[in-house]
């Protein structure tokens, strides 16, 4: 199972993907019956989740509704540190997780954007470059690894930045390495080099401990919120959250 998940993702692009790997997964979803561990996005529970990766990671991804270890967390950290769910928000996804659109579709409080520029799950064709709505338009803002594929993240962060309303936020991810200042070439465009360079075969950067303050050139104002190591290690063995993962919450600069 490993070696076809990792095969699969490194080589279909992702657009396809979305539209047929659920189907898939929900039949396999029947052979992890169990207890063991539990995804706080869709409160299904089974006796471990699927690998996932390029290199496979084990017990990643949920076979009911494909959220992974970040997927996890995040729904977590939404629902006991912010008003997500509760306040009257209006909300632009950029490349929605599959995982989080038809719950987010459902909440009465929000209404609620996709927005992509391939994406067949979004509902909106868009440029993050050129973001096709008025300033300060949204209260909240989704937009979790995207920046390490665009051409420009700086200005895509700006665009971001522009559509948050006075005291919107925003939760914008990307893959971190342990490496102390991002590395990109735009001269590079062979695919094996990227993956070599960057990790994967359509980044075009790839991101070091500088990523906050990176994309705060932006004017975004960025916090590293360490919401993971409040949890316990029982709730983070329950719902396989990922240990070392830095949640980047950011609310409008001027």
């Amino acid at each position: 199972m490993r070696s076809i998940i990792s095969f699969v993702i490194r080589y279909i692009p992702r657009k396809y993907l979305q539209l047929v790997s659920h189907f898939f997964l929900r039949v396999i979803a029947h052979f992890y019956k169990g207890t063991s561990v539990s995804c706080s996005v869709c409160d299904h529970t089974f006796k471990k989740f699927l690998p996932y990766g390029r290199k496979a990671r084990e017990n990643a991804l949920c076979p009911n509704c494909l959220a992974l270890e970040r997927h996890r967390l995040m729904y977590l950290f939404l629902k006991e540190q912010t008003t997500f769910f509760t306040a009257s928000l209006k909300v632009l996804h950029v490349a929605p997780e599959i995982c989080f659109i038809e719950r987010f579709e459902a909440l009465e409080n929000i209404d609620y954007i996709t927005a992509d520029l391939e994406s067949p799950l979004a509902k909106v064709k868009m440029d993050i470059h050129d973001i096709p709505f008025e300033s300060e338009s949204f209260d909240v803002v989704f937009c979790n690894h995207v920046m390490e594929h665009v051409d420009d993240d700086i200005r895509s962060c700006a665009e971001i930045n522009r559509v948050l309303k006075p005291n919107g936020w925003a939760i914008i991810q990307s893959p971190v390495y342990e490496i102390e200042k991002t590395i990109e070439d735009k001269t590079v465009i062979d695919p094996k080099e990227k993956e070599r360079l960057f990790g994967q075969r359509d980044h075009v950067r790839k991101y070091g401990k500088d990523y906050a303050s990176r994309i705060s050139r932006s004017g975004l104002k960025v916090t590293e919120n360490n919401y993971v190591k409040t949890l316990s290690p029982e709730i983070i063995q329950k719902y396989a959250l990922p240990k070392n993962e830095v949640i980047f919450y950011c609310t409008k600069g001027y």
